[in-house]
């Protein structure tokens, strides 16, 4: 449970991630010895820390270039720690299963249990929206529908919990320091998940425009999201796609390995007319993509 639940209003922010090993569409752990066997099937570069420069496309498809200042761009060069890295959860110790991620980004957790799955992808959207400095872009739900904005923050808005209403008041001064942006998005973590980022973002509806920062996603209590973190494309135009994410209890942002396919993995094959999307730790059903 991430959240000290102040109202019933906040319950479905409560339990929006999936909780781990307790819910039906929880993938069951690959084994372990076949996927040690077949991880070198296809080439990663082991000693580059970046997702566009650590994973190679498989034969006959090559990378789908971004745009320098997308999203999608800031997600493929973000940093990534040392190939090897252990999840840690929010406490720093490591989660019980290492052997489905095949990167981690190198971006903090914070010290709580806050930042769950759509909380990552929220992260990976703020960071992103803070570096390009458009900070009027920088706004987010609760679950409840309040709109909560990083102008209105750091100007010493803050939200106020009452009953089943949330009430605005400037408390505090002016302060726009990243420390600052930080506590604004540990306030969404606690206030937001999958149902909320789901009312923020739009259908997509063709295979073919599916790109890296767009969301796979099962809005609910629990529910779940992964994002997009790379494509690539073979000359028929048929695509494959990187996923992260993060998961419940809060711990490191990472790829997935796609245990279901190790001759191509971590890449996966996506559809979003299949009835249901399975990657390493969860189920879609039905699958649902998204973006911003």
């Amino acid at each position: 449970m991430k959240k000290i639940i102040l109202s019933i209003l906040f319950l479905a922010s409560a339990v929006s991630c999936v909780k781990e090993k307790s819910e039906d569409r929880l993938v069951e752990d690959p084994d372990k010895n076949e996927y040690l066997i077949a991880q070198n099937a296809l080439k990663i570069n082991k000693d580059r820390n970046t997702i566009r420069e650590r994973f190679s496309a498989p034969d006959g498809y090559e990378w789908v270039e971004e745009k320098a200042e997308s999203f999608g761009y800031f997600i493929e060069h973000f940093k990534l720690k040392p190939y090897g890295s252990q999840i840690l959860k929010y406490d720093g110790t490591p989660i019980s299963t290492q052997h489905l991620h095949e990167a981690i980004f190198d971006i903090d957790t914070g010290n709580k249990d806050l930042q769950q799955c759509a909380d990552a992808i929220i992260r990976m959207r703020a960071e992103y929206l803070y570096k390009m400095k458009k900070f009027d872009e920088i706004k987010f739900h609760f679950t409840s529908g309040d709109l909560v904005t990083w102008n209105d923050y750091k100007n010493g808005i803050r939200a106020f919990v009452s009953g089943n209403s949330v009430n605005f008041r400037k408390t505090a001064d002016f302060d726009d320091s990243y420390q600052n942006f930080r506590n604004y998005l540990d306030l969404i973590f606690n206030y937001a998940g999958t149902i909320s980022l789901h009312k923020e973002t739009q259908p997509v509806t063709q295979n073919s425009d599916l790109t890296t920062g767009d969301i796979l996603i099962t809005p609910g209590s629990p529910g779940h999201v992964v994002f997009i973190a790379g494509v690539c494309k073979n000359k028929e135009g048929k695509k494959l796609f990187l996923l992260g994410e993060g998961f419940t209890p809060a711990q490191s942002i990472h790829v997935l390995s796609n245990p279901f396919n190790l001759n191509t993995s971590p890449w996966y094959e996506l559809d979003i007319n299949a009835p249901e999307t399975k990657t390493a730790r969860y189920i879609f059903t039905p699958t649902n993509f998204r973006a911003f």
